[in-house]
């Protein structure tokens, strides 16, 4: 049995050393190697199937990583680690102390920027290729941006630039016709009138066919015939007239095709920005992928003679379906509720929403910055929009949040997603910092659940919520199988719930460390150490009333939260501070997630990590108790 071409190649100088016929052979060993990793590790597959032959042709073609090849979003350079380095650690991918499941600049020479946040390609790029410019290196710059990255405010920004620069910048669109789910908007159904005469060429073959299709007179002018065949195939782009010299549409997956093109994109004199619209498939390659809805976009292990997925079982239900199914409720029982999510329908569940009010439920993209104004909009008309968007991404708004939705008052529910550590996102889709950034503004009500019964009431609470804006957080994966209340059940706003009752220590939750903070206090009262335990429930406003009456009869206070400082804890050593309890005595810890970003891990091992385990608060329970007996001897001495 001969020896695959794959084993043969470790890095891109490896592919170069191949014969440009034999380029197939390796994208089709490399697709199998693809599928069969992420069947074990489990991670983004779809994405990654539909560029392999792209993959493929740009690192045979260009110096990697001399010449600079940026992937957006990032999620679809499985391929793009194989070939440069990483084949030996592929199946370490998106677990502790292995791969990452996006590009990342610590991690390769061959990953210029770190990418996993989507539509940042051709802004990153253009830096680099106008420092080129102005450096005199002659090194190129390669751009690879999904047509779903496409739909974001911040590509056009970056194409306008670039159209009016001279700084060469090749920009590959890989429209595969889908983001995380079915793309929408206007640039899709433009993009899909261009694919609507299915006609792919090289610039060798569109120079043969003008020639034979008109007159002999452009032969002496390559150049005019070319903009006359993209003139009368797609009657002038959009692209042109950002300043773009457009290529397309091509096969994305004619790997000697796209050899072709690039070695006439990569040798041309054009000065500027140059785009190849690439039509590929996602999850070309692997039926199961390739019939699944969303293209096997996020997978969990599976089995690659089935396509089946194993993924583990569990009796409660997700947040996201709590979410979902309660919003459902109230919108059956209220017209003016509707929602809103930036491309992500099926992970905020608002695809189940959509199912029930079609006419309710806007997809805008990806474009948290123009959802979030929108829904202000909707909400100046009297509608209660309720914005489904990831604490990561949201983080894409927070100008909006602020001056379009804080400043006005104007009451936006923000059903915040993915909050706190996320396990093998790593640090790119870990909520980290919502907390802090919400509670930091005035005119906000910040809320957390403990549980998912609380979600419930917090969503039936932001429902009443009609004159200023309203945030609710919920963590990734399964409640913790509770009975749900009613959609009837509200809270009183700024009022939390005392979970149990001890004397030496109060442990003030806000989210979903509560299940932790009930572990550490049956390991503390055994050796002695009475808690109470006190779930916040907001950060913004604060229970004052009851948190001052817990710090008046305890000897120590502790706030948890998964967020970064500023947040929760940051709030209640105000208020403390300001009403002089620490002059008095008081001992008081804040556990926040680090100063630092994890890497990507289990949850629970992130979580150990980060100190909020509950291990991690028995021992400041401890800590902070022996600070005070140590104080005390102190005192005596003096």
């Amino acid at each position: 049995m001969s020896k695959k071409l794959l084993d043969k190649i470790n890095y891109p100088s490896d592919l170069r050393l191949l014969k440009k016929s034999q380029l197939e052979q390796v994208a089709k060993e490399l697709r199998t190697e693809l599928i069969d990793v992420v069947s074990e590790t489990g991670g983004h597959l779809g994405a990654g199937l539909g560029v392999v032959e792209l993959t493929v042709a740009l690192h045979y073609v260009f110096n990697t990583p001399q010449d600079k090849l940026v992937w957006d979003v990032g999620h679809q350079c499985y391929p793009h680690k194989i070939i440069t380095g990483r084949k030996d650690k592929i199946r370490t991918l998106r677990k502790g102390g292995g791969l990452s499941g996006f590009t990342k600049r610590a991690e390769s020479e061959y990953d210029p920027f770190g990418a996993a946040h989507s539509s940042t390609s051709i802004s990153s790029t253009l830096g680099m290729a106008t420092a080129k410019r102005l450096s005199n290196d002659k090194n190129n710059v390669v751009a690879v941006i999904g047509d779903g990255a496409m739909s974001a405010g911040m590509a056009y920004e970056a194409m306008n630039n670039a159209g009016a620069m001279k700084s060469k910048l090749i920009v590959i669109l890989n429209d595969n016709d889908m983001s995380i789910a079915r793309p929408v908007g206007a640039m899709s159904k433009y993009l899909a009138r261009l694919l609507s005469g299915k006609i792919y060429f090289s610039l060798r073959e569109t120079i043969k066919l003008i020639l034979s299709s008109f007159s002999k007179r452009f032969s002496k002018s390559a150049g005019k015939a070319e903009d006359m065949l993209r003139s009368f195939v797609t009657g002038g782009t959009l692209f042109n007239q950002l300043g773009f010299y457009y290529i397309g549409p091509i096969d994305g997956h004619d790997v000697n095709n796209l050899v072709t093109i690039l070695e006439n994109v990569k040798n041309s004199k054009h000065e500027g920005p140059i785009l190849i619209h690439a039509v590929t498939k996602k999850g070309k390659g692997y039926k199961p992928a390739e019939d699944s809805g969303d293209k096997y976009h996020g997978v969990s292990k599976f089995n690659v003679l089935t396509g089946v997925q194993s993924k583990g079982q569990s009796k409660a239900p997700s947040y996201t379906k709590v979410f979902a199914n309660t919003l459902i409720k109230h919108a059956e029982n209220d017209t003016k509720i509707v929602a809103i999510t930036g491309a992500m329908p099926s992970g905020t569940g608002l695809d189940l929403f959509e199912k029930k009010f079609p006419e309710r439920m806007f997809d805008v993209g990806i474009a948290e910055q123009h959802g979030v104004t929108f829904a202000a909009g909707l909400a100046t008309e009297g509608f209660k929009p309720f914005a489904a968007i990831y604490s990561t991404f949201l983080q894409r708004a927070y100008d909006q949040v602020v001056h379009d939705v804080a400043i006005q008052s104007l009451p936006v529910r923000f059903a915040i997603d993915r909050a706190g550590l996320v396990g093998s996102d790593g640090a790119t889709h870990a909520g980290s910092f919502d907390i802090t950034y919400l509670s930091t503004l005035p005119n906000f009500i910040v809320m957390a659940a403990s549980d998912e019964a609380e979600l419930v009431r917090m969503i039936n609470t932001s429902v009443k919520i009609n004159d200023k804006p309203s945030a609710f957080r919920y963590p990734r994966g399964t409640g913790t199988g509770i009975e749900l209340p009613n959609i009837r059940e509200v809270l009183e706003i700024g009022k939390g719930r005392l979970i149990s009752t001890g004397k030496h220590v109060a442990i003030l939750n806000f989210g979903a460390r509560m299940n932790e903070c009930k572990k550490a206090s049956e390991i503390l009262k055994k050796k002695g150490i009475s808690t109470s335990i006190f779930d916040a429930r907001f950060a913004k406003p604060l229970d004052e009333k009851f948190i001052i009456e817990l710090a008046s009869n305890h000897e120590a206070v502790i706030t948890i939260e998964e967020g970064s400082i500023g947040g929760f804890g940051s709030h209640v050593t105000k208020l403390l501070s300001d009403r002089e309890f620490f002059d008095k005595g008081l001992k008081f810890r804040s556990m926040i997630l680090p100063d630092k970003f994890l890497d990507q891990d289990s949850p629970e091992n992130m979580y150990k990590t980060a100190g909020l385990d509950y291990e991690s608060i028995v021992q400041k329970v401890e800590n902070v108790l022996n600070s005070n007996v140590v104080i005390a001897k102190n005192k005596n001495l003096s």
